[in-house]
C-alpha cells in the first residue's frame, strides 16, 4: 500500500509537470506558426490569414527586398546588425574588464559600486528617456547608430558584471597565484588564464549584447527619426501602424526574418552558452 501510495504522487507530480511543459511549449510554439504561416498568407489583412495558407505566396518576401524607397527593409536590418554587432563586443570588452576587477581586485568603493550595479537594473529603461533625448539633443547626435551604442552598451554593464563576477569568482583564485610566481602581471593573467576560463560566460554575455538591441523599441524610437535610420523594430512598427491600412503579413515576415541571426549566433555560441547560463551565479 506505501509502494502504491508513492507510485500515485509520483504519477501525478509527473503528470502535471509534463501538463505544464505541454501547456508552456503551445503558449510558445502557436504565436511562432502563426507568424510564420501569416507571412505566407496572400493579402495585407489579418482577417484572411489562417495558420496553414491555402495559397502560399513569397510575395511578401519579395516585397522586403524589392528595395521600395516607403520600404526600405535591408537599410533596416542593415542598421540593426550594426548596432546588435558592435554592441555585443563593446559589451564583452567593457564587461570583462568590470567583472574582472570586482572578482580578483579588492578596492575602496567595491562594495558601493555592486550595490550601485544592483540599484541600476531596478531603474527602468522608460524613465530615462526625456533626459536622453535631451541629451542627444544638445550633442546633435539624433538619429546617430553610435549614440544608440554606446547607451545600449551602459545598460548592459550593470546586470552582465554581476553575472561575469559570479562566474570569475568559482575560477580557483591559486591559478592567478601561481601565474604570480611565474613572474605574471595582472594583464597577463586576464588575457591568458582567466578569459580563456570565462568562455562560458563570455558567450552568455555575447548573447545578451546582440539580442537586447535588436528587439529594443522604446529607446531607439526616441532617438531615430529617420526613415533611413531606422532599426527593424522601429520600421516594422511603421508597417502595422499605417493609419491607411497595415500590412500585416509583411509584418509577420519581416518579423521571421529578425530570428535568423540570432539563431545563428546561438548555434555559434551554443557550446559555451549553457555552462555559462546555469553557473554564472553560483557566486558573488
Amino acid at each position: 500500500m506505501i509502494m502504491s501510495n508513492a507510485k500515485k504522487q509520483k504519477f501525478t507530480r509527473l503528470f502535471f509537470t509534463y501538463l505544464i511543459l505541454v501547456i508552456v511549449m503551445a503558449a510558445i510554439i502557436y504565436p511562432l506558426l502563426w507568424t510564420v504561416g501569416a507571412s505566407f498568407n496572400p493579402g495585407n489583412s489579418l482577417v484572411s490569414t489562417t495558420l496553414i495558407p491555402e495559397n502560399p505566396t513569397l510575395y511578401h518576401y519579395r516585397e522586403l527586398f524589392a528595395g521600395n524607397k516607403n520600404l526600405p527593409y535591408v537599410q533596416w536590418y542593415m542598421n540593426s546588425m550594426k548596432i546588435s554587432v558592435f554592441t555585443m563586443i563593446f559589451t564583452v570588452i567593457s564587461v570583462s574588464f568590470t567583472g574582472y576587477a570586482f572578482s580578483r581586485f579588492r578596492f575602496k568603493g567595491r562594495k558601493n559600486g555592486l550595490t550601485l550595479f544592483l540599484l541600476l537594473q531596478m531603474i527602468p529603461q522608460f524613465s530615462a528617456l526625456i533626459a536622453l533625448y535631451v541629451l542627444a539633443q544638445m550633442l546633435g547626435l539624433m538619429n546617430s547608430h553610435w549614440l544608440l551604442i554606446v547607451l545600449y552598451t551602459g545598460g548592459q554593464i550593470p546586470m552582465n558584471t554581476y553575472l561575469m563576477k559570479g562566474y570569475m569568482d568559482s575560477i580557483p583564485i591559486d591559478l592567478d597565484e601561481s601565474a604570480r610566481m611565474d613572474g605574471a602581471g595582472p594583464t597577463r593573467i586576464f588575457l591568458q588564464i582567466i578569459m580563456p576560463l570565462a568562455k562560458p560566460m563570455l558567450a552568455v554575455v555575447a548573447m545578451n549584447g546582440f539580442t537586447g538591441p535588436l528587439g529594443d523599441f522604446v529607446l531607439s524610437s526616441v532617438i531615430l527619426r529617420n526613415t533611413e535610420s531606422y532599426t527593424l523594430p522601429i520600421g516594422l512598427f511603421n508597417l502595422v501602424n499605417d493609419v491607411q491600412g497595415g500590412s500585416y503579413t509583411t509584418f509577420a515576415a519581416g518579423a521571421i526574418l529578425i530570428s535568423i541571426p540570432v539563431a545563428i549566433i546561438f548555434v555559434l555560441l551554443q557550446k559555451n552558452f549553457v555552462a555559462g547560463l546555469t553557473a554564472g551565479g553560483t557566486k558573488g
